[in-house]
């Protein structure tokens, strides 16, 4: 049995061994030394070859076995052992809860037991108070009326040019953006096309620059 954490890599090649662990809160890890296959290898592989080239048991399904044996085996498990007595030593365990930690994030050294069985108080103390702060943030937000100035009957009668789409008060006889008349004014008081001015609705021109009207 070996008595370490649960979350590994195993990143081992035909070529040597090496395991990634990691701490079992926040998965910070430790990579142990690369260990050479020097044991297993040359006889696994050559016995690997001999299959592929038509050696004792002609086949690939058998050489892919000897290549998976040069890889683990014995030879694995001593190489695995010796990585995690090296990984042990840049993590903690908690003896309340058996969880393997990193001591730099995750281990209250005061409390002598993980973060998650005894929290730091200030950190736990900011985290509270950040989580209150939100909520009364969302709780006065939602109290605030951002919609009193908003005509939702369209009283103001808002209207977009005929020309640009562009927006319109009621009173503007002319779009600022591109210069048409206002069709929305022109139907509560009729004024000239050409100059603006205000026309009683039997004038045929204009009283301030003569222009015919349509």
């Amino acid at each position: 049995m070996i008595r370490f954490v649960a979350n590994h890599d195993d990143l081992s090649t035909d070529k040597g061994f090496q395991f990634k662990f990691y701490c079992d809160k926040c998965r910070n890890g430790h990579m142990s030394r690369f260990q050479p296959n020097a044991v297993g290898i040359a006889g696994e592989l050559m016995r690997a070859a001999g299959s592929l080239f038509g050696g004792y048991f002609s086949s690939a399904g058998n050489a892919a076995y000897h290549v998976q044996r040069a890889i683990g085996g014995k030879a694995h498990d001593e190489a695995m052992e010796k990585a995690v007595a090296e990984g042990k030593q840049y993590f903690k365990q908690c003896t309340r809860c058996g969880h393997w930690v990193c001591p730099d994030v995750c281990w209250n050294s005061k409390a002598g037991l993980c973060e998650d069985c005894a929290p730091d108080e200030h950190e736990e103390l900011a985290a509270q108070q950040a989580l209150v702060a939100r909520e009364q943030i969302y709780e006065k937000t939602r109290q605030q009326n951002y919609t009193q100035d908003l005509d939702f009957l369209n009283r103001a009668s808002v209207v977009q040019c005929n020309s640009c789409n562009a927006k319109l008060n009621p009173d503007q006889k002319f779009c600022p953006e591109c210069g048409s008349p206002n069709a929305a004014a022109k139907n509560k008081e009729r004024f000239c096309g050409d100059c603006g001015a205000s026309m009683k609705p039997e004038q045929r021109f204009c009283a301030e620059c003569g222009a015919k009207q349509g």
